[in-house]
């Protein structure tokens, strides 16, 4: 079974990563980076803050902690426990794999693991996160198709399955439930503490 489900995923794999042109190698390079999107984080970060005020505070610590955990636990702990090699670093695929030629003229093969992808956890606990404090429709559709975007991006480049970004979006899923229970709960407890 976990054969066949592993040929499965080189199948996809093989499929996305092959569908590569010079547009969408830069576009892809781009969606997978950070300076892309700071304006994104700027505009969640100030929707956050317009909705809680003089309570932000916890709103950066629970944003410190929700990175710190999902990334922890997809980098830290899963990929040195499951040791799966990325495409990238496949001896079965080599030669067969599209990599991005960086600037510097030598290919992007992100680290050796790739079970799971920290950009798919990162990005869907923020998406996660985010949706259940503000709850909008219209946000929520949108983060959630930017994260899909940047997962993509990794399958695209060649440094990731889409079995590794799957687990990375439920690492981060996960996470983005557990950090808002516990932010909302603190929030609850300030919230009637300051009341009394």
């Amino acid at each position: 079974m976990l054969s066949w489900l592993n040929a499965l995923d080189r199948s996809i794999f093989l499929f996305i990563n092959g569908l590569h042109n010079s547009f969408l190698d830069s576009f892809m390079w781009n969606c997978s980076g950070t300076i892309l999107w700071l304006p994104l984080y700027a505009f969640i970060l100030y929707l956050m803050i317009t909705k809680l005020r003089w309570e932000s505070w916890m709103l950066i610590l629970a944003l410190s902690l929700l990175i710190f955990l999902s990334d922890f636990i997809s980098s830290g702990i899963i990929k040195h426990a499951v040791m799966r090699l990325r495409p990238s670093h496949e001896p079965l695929l080599e030669g067969l794999v599209h990599l991005h030629r960086q600037g510097n003229g030598a290919f992007y093969l992100g680290g050796l693991y790739g079970f799971v992808s920290s950009h798919a956890a990162n990005t869907f606990a923020i998406a996660t996160f985010s949706s259940l404090l503000l709850q909008k429709r219209w946000f929520t559709t949108c983060l959630f198709l930017w994260a899909v975007l940047v997962s993509y991006s990794r399958i695209y480049l060649g440094v990731h399955y889409l079995g590794d970004v799957l687990g990375g979006a439920s690492v981060g899923i996960a996470s983005g439930f557990f950090v808002h229970f516990i932010f909302e709960k603190r929030h609850r407890f300030h919230f009637k503490r300051n009341k009394v």
